[in-house]
């Protein structure tokens, strides 16, 4: 695959994956998927949640499974949906415990961008999907190269937090943490789902959490308020 336009610190930290052979057959796929279906998200959004945080610069990791295979939703951030566009259940959901955690109520718009410009990493493990067909695109690449990504923020010697809502994260994650939880400081709850929240997504308390622990550390705290 043609590395894409990432930050010099992306590049240097996934070097070593642009000539693997998985990516080649991963860009043949979405080259035949984008001639014969409609994908998302627009080609200029895959790697929105890169471009919107330097690899040195993520203070947290929201990990996500796949992106919103409705039109217009997918724009590259796990979770986030561009402004006019009406948040999902899940994303409604993140917004109600954030109003009962920390008092912040819900934005006007679902776009995310503003926690990833503050160093909110907001990664899906696949990065596209056919229109209308969840997973579509999963087993065929994707995972490996984000799997690369979570190696790389867990042999940083900064902390970071890793938010992982969900069974899925937790399997996609944990395997990489390991022993470095001592160093790095894992947050997990069900995932935010209408079908799993009330089983412990709601009041885990993860945004004032993440706050109180990039204080601890001397970082600046993430203003979780998205203005209109």
């Amino acid at each position: 695959m043609k590395p894409p336009q990432l930050s010099a610190s992306w590049h240097l930290a996934l070097s070593s994956e642009w000539d693997k052979p998985y990516m080649e057959k991963l860009s043949q796929f979405l080259a035949k998927e984008r001639q014969n279906h409609q994908v998302y998200p627009d080609k200029k959004d895959v790697f929105n949640a890169l471009n919107l945080v330097d690899y040195e610069e993520v203070k947290v990791l929201i990990m996500g499974q796949d992106p919103y295979h409705g039109q217009g939703q997918a724009h590259g951030l796990s979770f986030s949906v561009p402004k006019g566009v009406r948040p999902p259940p899940s994303l409604k959901n993140i917004f109600k415990e954030m109003e009962d955690d920390i008092g912040v109520k819900p934005p006007p718009h679902g776009n995310l961008e503003s926690w990833a410009r503050q160093g909110v990493l907001l990664l899906n493990s696949v990065l596209t999907v056919r229109a209308g067909e969840p997973q579509s695109h999963a087993k065929k690449g994707w995972e490996e190269f984000t799997d690369s990504i979570v190696k790389r923020l867990v042999e940083r010697d900064d902390p970071v937090i890793f938010v992982l809502w969900g069974k899925f994260a937790q399997d996609k994650c944990r395997h990489f943490l390991g022993d470095s939880t001592k160093r790095h400081f894992v947050l997990t709850a069900a995932h935010p789902s209408p079908y799993s929240a009330t089983n412990g997504f709601f009041r885990s308390h993860h945004f004032s959490k993440i706050n109180d622990l990039l204080t601890s550390q001397g970082k600046e705290p993430i203003d979780w308020k998205i203005d209109g």
